[in-house]
């Protein structure tokens, strides 16, 4: 069965499902190319890994961590004057989280050409620790800006509406998701494929050598497959809102796009 939404689907955004789609994608992504590329290119799966003691990075499996004042608002100040000023003294204590460090493990594609070794493309599924501050957005900037700087070409997917996008001079686009390819030979202009919930996510080239054809990457395609196979159908309850949430003009589309799918 099938996602119902016509394109990305926002109930795969919860980070008890991201973290399991996000290594499904990649390995299909690599198997897919495998297939394309002949004996001139191999496809590598390669991790990067870090240790970091980010709250939020420890916290990734729960929605919602906002805490609640005695008036029932959101509290959200950091600021311990501030929090001070509205506990009062108890000998009771209160559940605290410690900022443990734990090991982050993030998959990326290369394409490499097999007789040079070369690097030819180099391919990233965001991450919500690469869309954060902290260690794990500063990692991933610094090598993406080497990336950059190289000859090798770049692919960048953000499938997650929630967190700080990635840098691009004069970006005025809102859309909720995109797709960067960025051609060695073209920098610093680059190609972006700009999607949102209403819309099919849009094919995109692969970039080679180029003497090359450039094989074409169905992300569509492949997140049917994984849906099917994952069985999200039975997972996700459509019922209730996703996290993150939709903006209210996208939550009304997404009500009415669902119960038209029922029908």
């Amino acid at each position: 069965m099938p996602s119902p939404f016509p394109g990305m689907d926002p109930y795969l955004e919860h980070p008890d499902l991201w973290p399991g789609l996000h290594n499904r994608l990649i390995v299909r992504i690599a198997d897919l190319l495998s297939a394309q590329l002949g004996d001139k290119y191999s496809v590598s799966l390669d991790v990067r890994m870090y240790e970091t003691n980010d709250i939020e990075s420890l916290l990734v499996g729960i929605p919602d961590v906002s805490v609640l004042s005695k008036k029932g608002q959101i509290n959200t100040s950091n600021s311990t004057e501030s929090q001070a000023a509205v506990i009062e003294p108890s000998t009771k204590p209160t559940t605290v989280t410690l900022p443990i460090p734990i090991n982050i493990r993030e998959g990326y594609l290369e394409i490499q050409e097999v007789a040079t070794k070369e690097v030819i493309t180099a391919i990233e599924i965001l991450s919500p620790a690469n869309k954060r501050g902290g260690k794990g957005r500063e990692m991933y900037l610094e090598k993406r800006e080497k990336i950059l700087d190289s000859f090798t070409n770049f692919i960048e997917i953000d499938l997650l509406r929630r967190g700080q996008r990635m840098p691009i001079s004069n970006d005025k686009n809102k859309s909720h998701y995109r797709i960067l390819v960025s051609r060695k030979k073209q920098r610093p202009r680059a190609d972006l494929y700009a999607f949102n919930i209403q819309n099919k996510i849009p094919e995109f080239p692969l970039p080679l050598r180029p003497e090359d054809t450039e094989p074409i990457i169905d992300l569509q395609g492949l997140l049917t497959t994984i849906y099917d196979a994952g069985r999200y159908d039975l997972k996700i309850d459509y019922t209730q809102k996703p996290v993150p949430e939709l903006s209210e003009n996208d939550a009304t589309w997404a009500d009415t796009w669902l119960r038209q799918q029922t029908i």
